[in-house]
C-alpha cells in the first residue's frame, strides 16, 4: 500500500506539491485568524444574585429568600442551571446560561426577573446582581519565603 503511494506520488510530483501549498496556506490562515487569550475563560457565563438578610437563620433565608429567586431564575430564557446557597443573613443564587449567551443580556434577563420576584420577598430585604464574574478562580498561586529576609521585607518584594 505505502509502495503505491510513493509510486504515485513520484508520477504526480506537480499535484504532491500544489496541495503541500494549500496545506501550507490553509495553516497560515487557521494561525492568523484563531483568537489568542493569555488565560482563556472556558467557564459558562453566569450571573450572582446576592441578597442580604440580616441576623437570619439559614433555614429563614433558604424559605424567604433563597427559594423565591431560585423559582423565579429557573424561568429566565437561556438559563440552563440555577444554584441557591443560603448561609446565616446572606443568599446567593447562581444562574449559569447556555454556551454563547451574552454576559450582558445574561445580567439584564436577571435583573427584569428580579424585579417580578420582589414583591414576594420579605420587607426591607433588597438582592442585587453581583459584578462582572466568571467562574475563572485562580490562575496559580505561589508563596515568598526566605531565611535571611523578614516579613516586612518579603511585603515589599511581593508588592513590587
Amino acid at each position: 500500500m505505502i509502495s503505491k503511494i510513493i509510486a504515485w506520488s513520484l508520477r504526480n510530483q506537480f499535484l504532491v506539491l500544489l496541495a503541500t501549498a494549500a496545506l501550507i496556506g490553509a495553516g497560515i490562515w487557521a494561525v492568523s485568524t484563531t483568537p489568542l487569550d493569555a488565560i482563556p475563560d472556558l467557564s459558562d457565563v453566569q450571573v450572582i444574585v446576592q441578597t442580604d438578610f440580616a441576623e437570619q437563620a439559614p433555614q429563614i433565608v433558604e424559605d424567604q429568600i433563597t427559594y423565591p429567586i431560585a423559582s423565579e431564575m429557573l424561568k429566565v430564557p437561556g438559563a440552563r442551571v440555577v444554584r441557591g446557597y443560603s448561609f446565616f443573613g446572606l443568599s446567593l443564587v447562581y444562574v449559569i446560561f447556555e454556551d454563547g449567551t451574552d454576559i450582558y443580556w445574561a445580567r439584564s434577563r436577571v435583573l427584569e426577573y428580579l424585579n417580578g420576584v420582589r414583591r414576594q420577598l420579605p420587607t426591607g430585604v433588597e438582592p442585587s446582581i453581583g459584578p462582572d464574574a466568571t467562574g475563572v478562580g485562580w490562575v496559580f498561586e505561589y508563596t515568598l519565603e526566605s531565611d535571611s529576609l523578614d516579613l516586612a521585607q518579603l511585603r515589599s518584594i511581593q508588592d513590587w
